[in-house]
């Protein structure tokens, strides 16, 4: 993958906020999330990082994470921020990047900070944009302010479930179990159920309608037509409040605006911003693939039967899980009777391959892998191009329990302390040219 931005932290009093650049370009873009946020985590979430490197292709993107949430310090639970002490965290970290007035993009219910922002420190804010916004969250939920208790302590048991919401926040993805998973962790890491009760009881009691016609930055808000979470009448609402404020109705349902149709809010975003709308060009990012497959699975799966079988590729499944866990791999998908991952380093990707290849055949069964470098189209959780196909040949080539590598991998793993066999030039299927395939050689 690219290398990860670095991580800063701004200091507001005795509070360290942490925050983090990305891109470059004269317009600068504050990004005020929710509270489930963290600056590192984001990016080992395929959607949300396809979000925020569109963000960063308009100019010079600041993204940062809420006192008590994500990598910003922990605060003790009866000093939780209000409001007024968010907004001059924001500005502590505006102050800190050096951005005078940025335009400020306010997602669900980071539009109350960014809203509270542009009105009380028109200075700092050049123009404004919504995402998903509502002057009154407790009336967007239609819930009475006794009930509030009853769903932060549903919220609190969920989480501790490891449960993600995802069925209410993104219904287009409730199918897509690696989505729920990857959302769940986003919010493990982001913030602590204490402390998640406060942010939502925050967001449930506020009521932002009087400031919204001291608004003066130009302001978008969009929203889905069919967000369950906040109706589009809401914003709606929202929109005729705040002068000359422009609204975009786009069609879906999810309430999470990097979940569904990520381009079209990221169009519209572009040409308020820029005045100009390129349209989306697959994001390209420098990774390190992994392919592993069961060998003779067919032949297997005949001789053993459907149900054996089945156990058989459960036991498969979580043992590879596991080392790609231990090595920081990424799993992209399933092939059945084999893995697609991808790794920030390949001497990760190589070793954790080993591993696999040293804990499978317990099961009685053995794996090949394929290891490549390159670089990779990202279409939200999809992965595509050259490189893609490149590992898949490679780990084609590869003998029972072998790790191939091409001279890409070999080359960039020079002093590694990691050895390699030569296996000669290879005509890789549908991939030009000929390729000097590496076998993996452990002491």
């Amino acid at each position: 993958m690219q290398e990860a931005p670095k991580t800063l932290f701004a200091r507001n009093g005795d509070v360290h906020i942490a925050y983090q650049t990305v891109g470059s370009g004269p317009l600068d873009i504050f990004l005020v999330d929710t509270w489930v946020h963290h600056v590192e985590i984001v990016w080992d979430f395929p959607d949300f990082a396809r979000f925020l490197r569109r963000l960063a292709s308009f100019g010079r993107l600041i993204h940062f994470d809420r006192r008590g949430t994500g990598l910003s310090d922990p605060v003790p639970l009866d000093r939780l921020p209000d409001f007024e002490t968010q907004v001059a965290d924001a500005i502590a970290v505006l102050d800190a990047a050096g951005s005078a007035r940025p335009a400020i993009v306010g997602l669900n219910d980071g539009t109350l900070v960014a809203m509270l922002l542009a009105a009380g420190h028109p200075e700092r804010c050049a123009s404004l944009v919504l995402w998903s916004v509502t002057a009154k969250h407790q009336q967007a939920a239609g819930m009475a302010m006794e009930a509030i208790d009853e769903a932060i302590e549903m919220m609190t048991q969920g989480q501790s479930r490891g449960e993600s919401g995802v069925e209410f926040l993104a219904p287009s993805r409730a199918q897509d179990e690696r989505f729920s998973q990857q959302l769940a962790r986003l919010q493990r890491y982001s913030v602590r159920p204490g402390a998640m009760g406060h942010y939502y009881r925050q967001s449930m009691e506020s009521d932002c309608t009087d400031i919204l016609p001291t608004i003066k930055a130009p302001t978008l808000a969009l929203n889905r037509t069919g967000n369950p979470i906040v109706a589009i009448e809401l914003t709606r609402e929202v929109v005729s409040l705040i002068p000359d404020a422009k609204l975009v109705e786009l069609p879906g349902e999810d309430h999470l605006v990097f979940s569904q149709d990520i381009d079209a809010p990221l169009d519209e975003i572009e040409e308020f911003l820029t005045g100009v709308r390129t349209g989306a060009d697959p994001d390209r990012i420098l990774t390190t693939v992994l392919f592993t497959d069961i060998v003779d699975s067919t032949t297997r799966a005949s001789d053993m039967g459907d149900r054996r079988w089945r156990d058989l590729l459960d036991h498969h499944n979580a043992l590879v899980r596991a080392e790609l866990d231990r090595f920081g791999g990424r799993e992209i998908a399933t092939t059945g009777d084999g893995f697609f991952a991808t790794f920030e380093s390949p001497a990760r990707a190589v070793r954790c391959a080993r591993a696999i290849c040293q804990a499978i055949p317990s099961l009685g069964i053995q794996i090949r892998a394929g290891v490549h470098t390159g670089e990779v189209e990202v279409r939200g959780a999809d992965l595509g191009g050259l490189a893609v196909h490149i590992g898949a040949r490679v780990a084609g080539r590869a003998e029972p329990g072998e790790v191939l590598v091409s001279s890409t991998v070999k080359d960039l793993l020079a002093g590694s302390g990691i050895e390699f066999e030569d296996r000669g030039e290879h005509e890789l299927k549908g991939v030009p040219g000929s390729w000097r395939l590496f076998a993996e050689a452990s002491a």
